[in-house]
């Protein structure tokens, strides 16, 4: 079941548009890419939805006097604490897992051909938190509670405790976990992807190209090594030279970091280059790609192609707004591909089938 607001005003102004929101105005071309972005960005904020049998609030009851929801928080509270990394961690392994075979924790599963194993899940960390949750619930609530809800509510968490009270947002729950997981099937949207194609491939996942843009300002925190970049800096294109798109200074910076004959795994860069802001669940991506200092290209594509550049100029404007259009999309995401009811199982451990 989903519910829209239909509640939208537009007033044609000669060959654009002005769309109406809160107090705020924004001029776009007249576009229907364009158009298609920001009006989701709109319908976003008054976006409500329930998927089959997920809601909030799932386990409430089934584990006696026990809440579930807190179980896990104290796990990811505890490892926040000492490292608060693990935001990006989670909100990649959250992305890696409903981009493949859904929302289904087949990435948690062991294997010599499973999805762990897949060239893009080799840095893809954070297991060990969810093992230690699954152990801390399974202490008290056996046999109940699946691994693919317990990754849902940990980067939940994570995501407030980076953010803070306005960056938190209600989960709904009731998954089951799969039983199938291969390094074949992941194909996951490469640093070099173009906006056209990752709406695309958004919206094979019955996500939005408004998701989109949103999702990827999970880049709020989060680092890339260098090889995922290397590329913009000395050799962009082929032309010989670094990306034009990219400001001079940061390219003088990032080629000190990384030669252009040397590979040095160890080195990683913030994907938010606000010192102050690098490890803060916020709106400062868009403010930094806005300033052409995004790292990766396609991050950088945001802020230039033409269907998506009047959203982010919207969210490098409006903290609250960001925060409150990310919790949005992480619920729609967490709603890909999902296992209810009598589908899947409940994983007695996490990284094997029953």
């Amino acid at each position: 079941m989903r519910r829209y607001s239909k509640t939208l005003s537009f007033k044609l102004i000669s060959i654009s548009t002005r769309i109406q929101f809160s107090s705020v105005q924004f001029k776009v071309k007249m576009n229907k890419n364009v158009l298609a972005v920001v009006v989701g960005i709109v319908l976003l904020l008054n976006f409500e939805a329930c998927y089959g049998q997920l809601q909030v609030g799932f386990y409430n009851g089934r584990c006696g006097n026990q809440d579930v929801e807190s179980i896990v928080n104290s796990v990811v509270t505890e490892r926040f604490t000492s490292d608060p990394s693990i935001v990006a961690a989670l909100l990649r392994m959250q992305f890696h897992d409903c981009f493949v075979n859904g929302c289904d924790a087949s990435l948690l599963l062991d294997g010599v051909s499973s999805e762990k194993t897949a060239g893009a899940n080799l840095n893809v960390r954070g297991f060990d938190l969810i093992d230690d949750s699954k152990t801390a619930i399974e202490q008290t609530c056996p046999g109940i509670v699946s691994c693919s809800d317990i990754v849902i509510m940990a980067t939940r968490d994570a995501v407030a405790l980076s953010g803070g009270l306005g960056a938190r947002y209600e989960v709904e729950t009731g998954r089951r976990d799969g039983f199938v997981s291969q390094a074949t099937d992941v194909n996951l949207p490469g640093p070099a992807i173009s906006v056209s194609g990752a709406i695309d491939l958004f919206d094979r996942k019955g996500l939005t190209g408004a998701d989109m843009l949103v999702l990827l300002g999970g880049h709020t925190v989060g680092t890339a090594h260098c090889n995922f970049f290397h590329d913009r800096l000395w050799n962009f294109q082929n032309t010989g030279f670094a990306d034009p798109s990219m400001d001079p200074a940061l390219v003088a910076t990032l080629q000190f970091l990384c030669p252009q004959f040397t590979n040095d795994p160890s080195v990683v860069v913030d994907l938010d280059q606000n010192p102050s802001s690098s490890n803060i669940v916020d709106n400062s991506f868009y403010q930094q790609i806005s300033f052409s200092r995004g790292i990766l290209e396609i991050d950088q594509k945001l802020a230039l192609d033409p269907s998506t550049t009047d959203a982010v100029t919207i969210l490098a404007n409006d903290g609250d707004r960001f925060l409150n259009l990310f919790g949005t999309s992480m619920v729609r995401l967490g709603a890909v591909g999902i296992l209810t009811g009598t589908a899947g199982e409940i994983r007695f451990r996490c990284n094997s089938v029953n």
